[in-house]
């Protein structure tokens, strides 16, 4: 292994039994996977929409109150997380996850009447509770579909919803919100909650049915190619289980591996809740500048900006990984740039200059995020698989709750955002050296590739 390499060398050239079925499974699975996370992240999000849009003024929230109930989601998702993963191996992704959705949309239908504090903050911590789990068994349930070989494409093309959730989801956010009183006599703001929640019920419900949780129950695939993935998946788990002595829950845990993942990922997701809370006061920033106002349709339109290049090059970079071999540097260069792209945006003088840099940190993001998802099941199976991939996801979210916490004190105890944006990109180069320690580690224990021996 080479010292900058996860993998040895590019995936061999599939037969075309193997090309036939990945290409179902990216046709008939993926799209609709990545539909139920479209709407997970939208609904998460949807508080921040609300906030400067009537809703912080109608429950007369304070910032710190706002601060709390957007923060408190993250109590209930983190504490369930790992429990949430292990009983969708126990039952079934197609039956988990249906249920975390339908679940999600009641809860999240009944900010639609919202009242006061009080019940903001319990209705935000039963969304997490409800959303616990979800992404970590949507990661796992796709793991289940494709050998490793192909799984960083499979992911790539799962996690593009995410940038395009802003792409889409903020202008059409915006575009709800602008409906007030139109509907039932609704105010903007809560019309929003009831159009983003909706379809989250209507599309659990159909998930239950569509969804499947293993090749050999698609009757979309021939069964030549249900042989090969379910023969191709078999071989896998028992090389990697023959690879680990304990397999188990406990050895997710105490896996080294598993933890280095863990805080490699912290370092990412800090940088990406530290954009998702730093562009809006971006946008504030280009109003005052300008002596113009944007209403919320095109403070929706600025707020998209950096995420599709981020989407067309997440596209592009993993494309590479898969035709290259996945190596470190496809993870760890990403994490250099958005370390070093972070704090730069408050040092640019001009809108144009400062949308650019902001733009290159979404991209570093995007970039790296699907790659590293190949990583653990790689080493993991069976439950393990489901712990590990869902404890790496919760040591990651808890920079969803620190993030905005942080950020906002040592504002208050400098006067300004410089500190906190150089902490930022503090975390996201710490990932970047994990990285790199992590592929020498693997080098060390002369292992033929990183997931198989290194950091144990």
């Amino acid at each position: 292994m080479s010292g900058d390499t996860v993998n040895r060398s590019a995936a061999p050239e599939a037969p075309p039994v193997a090309r036939s079925a990945i290409r179902k499974v990216s046709i008939r699975l993926v799209p609709f996977v990545a539909l139920m996370f479209f709407i997970n992240y939208l609904d998460r999000t949807a508080i921040g929409f609300a906030a400067p849009n009537g809703m912080n003024g109608d429950l007369a929230l304070s910032a710190a109150q706002f601060g709390f109930a957007s923060g408190v989601f993250f109590i209930g998702y983190i504490i369930l997380e790992v429990p949430s993963n292990l009983a969708l191996h126990k039952f079934g992704a197609r039956r988990w996850l249906a249920r975390i959705m339908i679940s999600w949309g009641v809860v999240a239908l009944l900010f639609t009447w919202v009242q006061n504090f009080e019940q903001l903050v319990a209705l935000r911590f039963l969304l997490g509770v409800a959303e616990a789990g979800f992404f970590p068994g949507a990661i796992l349930f796709l793991s289940l579909w494709v050998p490793s070989q192909y799984r960083g494409r499979i992911l790539m093309l799962f996690y593009l919803a995410q940038p395009l959730t802003t792409v889409i989801g903020a202008p059409l956010a915006g575009a709800l919100i602008q409906q007030h009183g139109v509907f039932f006599g609704l105010e903007g703001w809560r019309f929003m909650f009831m159009g983003v929640a909706i379809p989250a019920i209507v599309v659990g419900i159909i998930a239950w049915f569509y969804l499947k949780d293993k090749p050999a129950d698609a009757k979309w695939l021939t069964p030549e190619e249900q042989t090969w993935l379910t023969g191709a998946l078999e071989a896998e788990r028992e090389t990697t289980e023959a690879s680990e002595k304990h397999p188990s829950v406990r050895h997710a845990f105490k896996s080294g591996r598993v933890w280095t993942l863990s805080f490699i990922y912290f370092g990412f997701i800090y940088g990406l809740y530290a954009l998702a809370f730093f562009l809006p006061t971006i946008i504030d920033g280009f109003q005052a500048a300008a002596g113009t106002e944007f209403d919320v349709f095109e403070k929706g339109l600025i707020t998209a900006i950096p995420y599709l290049p981020a989407a067309v090059v997440m596209y592009f970079w993993s494309k590479d990984a898969s035709k290259r071999g996945l190596k470190t540097w496809h993870i760890a260069v990403p994490a250099v740039l958005g370390a070093a792209s972070i704090p730069l945006a408050l040092l640019v003088d001009s809108p144009a200059a400062t949308i650019a840099v902001i733009t290159v940190t979404a991209c570093a993001i995007f970039a790296a995020l699907p790659n590293f998802w190949t990583l653990p099941t790689r080493f993991l199976t069976g439950a393990a698989a489901a712990a590990g991939v869902a404890l790496i996801n919760t040591v990651g979210n808890l920079a969803g709750f620190s993030a905005p916490y942080v950020t906002g004190a040592i504002h208050d105890w400098t006067g300004g955002y410089e500190t906190a944006m150089a902490v930022v990109g503090g975390f996201m180069l710490l990932s970047a050296v994990l990285m790199v320690a992590l592929a020498r580690r693997g080098k060390s224990a002369a292992a033929p590739d990183l997931e198989e021996a290194g950091a144990r």
